[in-house]
């Protein structure tokens, strides 16, 4: 266990050690062991989280909401819309002010080109921890969640089979930020990772060679494949959503277009049958339900989108107590 994280930011998981991240997990795990017996645990006690949106929000804003307030402190929800983030405060401004006023900064900016940006400038001026509940680039606490989900009901990571799938949505053209931190970081752990998309889906150039680098390091693997059914062969873990063609093109009204290509992309329960007879279902939420995945899935015995959601509140606890 490392004890020496106060005051970290987490942007991403990959700028933490494989270390650092296991300490992650084993807080995560006794905080929620904690919570289910009742234990009070107010190790934030008189501290408080800012957290800052520039995008709407309802798993995150409540995750970290309450696991503020179990924790013994408070957060501080700031919209960028009905305050003068959205037109005056600089970066800067919100890094040295909130960094003097709070004790971490929490802020969710997905704008392409500009989320990560802009957390990255105010971490540099803040002179508190903060965390990224979401950008352009990366979404580490949606992965964080996600791998003690996989430990909890397939055990250890290494060698198993993780299809991180691109699946068909109508909503809107999601970012590419849950995808690329899930392939970086169960790579850290050894397990053999699918990209499934289809050719103009890819994600970033450098976050696939990290992808790599970190499977080989770890005795895993990481493959790139173009086929939705041949990704979900054999698969022990099924991780199919959708995301935007954005470096295809920027324009979101050519990228829904894309999208409309691939109506077939969905998880159904044939499917669903291609994987492991033991894999499991998993997806961040919402889902366009009937769309990306069936109900029958996502409602199924394969499903464990709700164990994610939860485990969202725990890691979010776990990466707050050892940071803030």
């Amino acid at each position: 266990m490392q004890t020496h994280l106060r005051g970290r930011d987490m942007i991403t998981t990959q700028e933490w050690t494989k270390d650092e991240l296991d300490t992650v997990i084993d807080v995560a795990v006794d905080l929620k062991r904690r919570r289910a017996l009742g234990e009070p645990h107010p190790l934030l006690r008189d501290k408080v989280l800012a957290m800052l949106f520039f995008f709407s929000s309802t798993r995150t804003r409540a995750s970290f909401e309450a696991g503020m307030a179990q924790l013994g402190g408070h957060a501080m929800f700031l919209d960028s819309t009905s305050t003068q983030i959205g037109h005056g405060d600089t970066w800067r401004e919100i890094g040295e002010i909130l960094g003097r006023y709070d004790d971490g900064i929490a802020i969710r900016q997905v704008d392409w080109g500009i989320g990560n940006d802009y957390i990255r400038a105010v971490a540099e001026a803040s002179r508190t921890p903060v965390l990224n509940m979401q950008c352009d680039w990366y979404h580490p606490f949606q992965a964080l969640a996600d791998l003690l989900t996989i430990i909890e009901h397939k055990g250890d990571p290494r060698n198993l089979t993780v299809n991180v799938s691109y699946a068909y949505a109508a909503s809107y053209q999601k970012p590419i930020s849950v995808a690329q931190s899930e392939i970086l970081l169960l790579t850290r752990y050894g397990a053999n990772v699918r990209l499934t998309r289809p050719p103009e889906f890819t994600l970033m150039p450098e976050i696939l060679a990290q992808a790599t680098e970190n499977a080989k390091a770890a005795h895993g693997s990481f493959e790139v494949i173009e086929d939705f059914d041949e990704g979900m062969k054999g698969a022990d873990v099924v991780y199919a959503k959708s995301w935007g063609s954005m470096l295809t093109t920027d324009d979101l009204d050519e990228s829904a277009k894309i999208s409309e290509r691939y109506t077939d992309w969905i998880t159904d329960e044939r499917r669903m049958a291609m994987a492991d007879g033991d894999a499991i279902y998993m997806h961040p939420l919402p889902a366009d339900r009937n769309i990306e995945v069936t109900d029958e899935v996502i409602d199924g015995p394969h499903s464990r989108v709700f164990d994610q959601a939860e485990n969202r509140l725990h890691v979010q606890k776990a990466v707050m107590a050892l940071t803030m």
